[in-house]
Order: structure tokens, then C-alpha cells, then sequence
């Protein structure tokens, strides 16, 4: 926790490009053997980059109440993640576990603020930009693998398939297939994105995170995108799209053509 606390004066201009050489390969190395702050660090790219990609339209908009409204609940969401224990530091336990989550909170916000920021012009983008898409589920992929360790979901199939098939009808037909591919069922929820709701199934491959989205109603042309240090493979079927998010290019096509296959 000391070598965390040591690089946050350069995470920002890490993020921003603006840092030294040494600084850089610091924050490089750093992460490297620390992947919390490796998933605060692509989140926060995450948020930079959608407000990048959104800055015509959010700087010729005025805030919309219901934008305003999401913005206070997020507020509301870090305030109730950054609560630091009470005992002063008499409890060491509960310190550390504090310090995890100030850490984890730009986590927590960053798939929120890639809901919040534009309103209804969001649910529009997201429909026409593969771009967008991806940068979408990749902060979702961050943020939720980072807050696993403290919101576990459960890895058990037949909860997995049960939550899938009451919140959107669908049979998913992915963990015996994914298995057999070396990739472990972690668990499934339901996320937020631009457009509403979408199923994510989480699993672990060679001990990294994959993220496989089911986004129902919706079909695009198939696109690999890379984005973020992550690469996201996305392509329809049934009527469904699907994206496939992982850090190794090579094992993003591999996992694609696995499940393309369970799904026809």
C-alpha cells in the first residue's frame, strides 16, 4: 500500500500524457505487480476517454435535470464507498480495507459516469459507434473485476443461467462450451450501459480477466476494437449483440471463435 500511495501524485498525468520518463516507467512498473491500481488507472482512461470522444456535444449542451440527477446519485455512490473507519487507526484491519476501497472507487464510477454523461445523446451514440460501445463495457469490465474482490459474484452455472434467463429470456449456452476452452465461470450479473441492460458473464482465462456482454435487441456489424490496453471483439447473433473483452489479442480471437461456435 506504501508503493500505491507513492505513485498517486503521477497518476494523473500518467493519464493525461503529461509525465516524465522516469515517472512513467515508475507508474509502468507499478502496475505491473498491482493490479488494483492497474484497473484505477484504466477506469480513469476510461472516463478521459469518453469525455474526449463526447466534448462537441458536452460542451455545446446544457445539463439536463435527469443528467443533473444521475450525477447526484453518483455523488451519493462515492461518498458511501470512500467512508474511512471510525477507530482513527486504532483498528488496522479496517484501515487497510478502507484504503482498498478509496482505491476502488474511480472503479465504481467509471462505468456510472459512462452512463451519465450526455443523457439521451448517449442511448443515440452508443446505437451508431462501435467505438463507444467498447470503450462502454470496457470500464465495465474494469470496474466490475475490480470490485469483485469485494462484491463477489458467485460461480455457480445454474445461478448464472438462472439470472440470465429471468432478466433478459436468454439460454445462455456459454460455460460448458468456455470451459472446455480453459475459461473459468467466475459468475454473471447485469450492467449498466448507454442503452439499458446487459447480461455480463465474467470468467478467467490463463488467470486474467475476460468479460463476455449479451446486449439483447441490438445488432452491429462485427468490429474488434482496441481500447484501453484491451481488446473487444464484438459481432450478432439471434438478434443479439455479443462482446468479447480480454487483454491478450490472441486469446480474444481464440475465446470469439469458441463462443461464436456455442452460440449457432
Amino acid at each position: 500500500m506504501s508503493d500505491c500511495t507513492s505513485i498517486d501524485p503521477h497518476i494523473t498525468p500518467y493519464i493525461d500524457g503529461d509525465i516524465g520518463v522516469h515517472e512513467r516507467l515508475l507508474v509502468d512498473e507499478h502496475m505491473r505487480v498491482c493490479p488494483p491500481c492497474h484497473s484505477r488507472v484504466a477506469a480513469e482512461q476510461a472516463i478521459r476517454q469518453l469525455m474526449h470522444t463526447k466534448r462537441t456535444e458536452l460542451a455545446g449542451d446544457t445539463a439536463s435535470p435527469a443528467l443533473r440527477s444521475r450525477c447526484a446519485a453518483l455523488q451519493r455512490q462515492r461518498a458511501t464507498l470512500s467512508l474511512t473507519d471510525s477507530g482513527g487507526g486504532a483498528n488496522a484491519g479496517a484501515g487497510l480495507a478502507s484504503a482498498w476501497r478509496t482505491r476502488l472507487v474511480p472503479l465504481a464510477l467509471a462505468a456510472g459516469v459512462v452512463a451519465a454523461v450526455g443523457g439521451a445523446s448517449m442511448y443515440v451514440l452508443t446505437g451508431r459507434s462501435s467505438q463507444l460501445l467498447a470503450a462502454e463495457l470496457t470500464a465495465d469490465h474494469v470496474k466490475c473485476f475490480g470490485m469483485n474482490s469485494l462484491i463477489a459474484v458467485k460461480d455457480d452455472q445454474a445461478a448464472a443461467e438462472s439470472t440470465m434467463t429471468s432478466t433478459f429470456g436468454w439460454h445462455m449456452p456459454l460455460p460448458e462450451a468456455a470451459q472446455r476452452a480453459g475459461m473459468e465461470l467466475l459468475g454473471a450479473r447485469v450492467c449498466l450501459y448507454g442503452r439499458g441492460l446487459a447480461a455480463h458473464i465474467m470468467y478467467r482465462h490463463n488467470g486474467q480477466p475476460v468479460s463476455v456482454y449479451m446486449i439483447p435487441k441490438m445488432t452491429r456489424s462485427d468490429a474488434v476494437v482496441d481500447i484501453m490496453g484491451h481488446e473487444a471483439a464484438i459481432w450478432s447473433s439471434g438478434g443479439r449483440t455479443f462482446v468479447l473483452v480480454a487483454r491478450e489479442p490472441e486469446d480474444v480471437a481464440r475465446m470469439t471463435a469458441v463462443i461464436q461456435t456455442a452460440l449457432h
